[in-house]
């Protein structure tokens, strides 16, 4: 399994509602366990945490260059961890 932590960039919530309802069908259709907006102290979207369950680092790549929302410029940073699931 993979995290990836997605930093919106700033003033950038246009683009991630333009882009919403995609990004909401590429997770249905994608081999994710959990996702979830970060939210800033007034509740706004400002980022974005998806684990998804791939084989290695190459396809976790990929499937985060492939995100409607990557695609579209919303993050500022994308980070890429391995991650093992111990409780939940």
């Amino acid at each position: 399994m993979f995290a990836i932590i997605c930093t919106d960039k700033p003033g950038a919530l246009d683009i991630r509602k333009a882009n919403r309802e995609r990004h909401l069908e590429y997770l249905g259709a994608s081999p994710v366990v959990l996702a979830g907006p970060f939210q800033d102290e007034s509740g706004n979207m400002v980022g974005s945490l998806i684990v998804i369950d791939v084989p290695d680092r190459a396809e976790a790549e990929a499937w985060a260059k492939n995100d409607p929302y990557a695609k579209a410029g919303l993050f500022s940073d994308v980070r890429i961890e391995k991650f093992l699931k111990v409780i939940g």
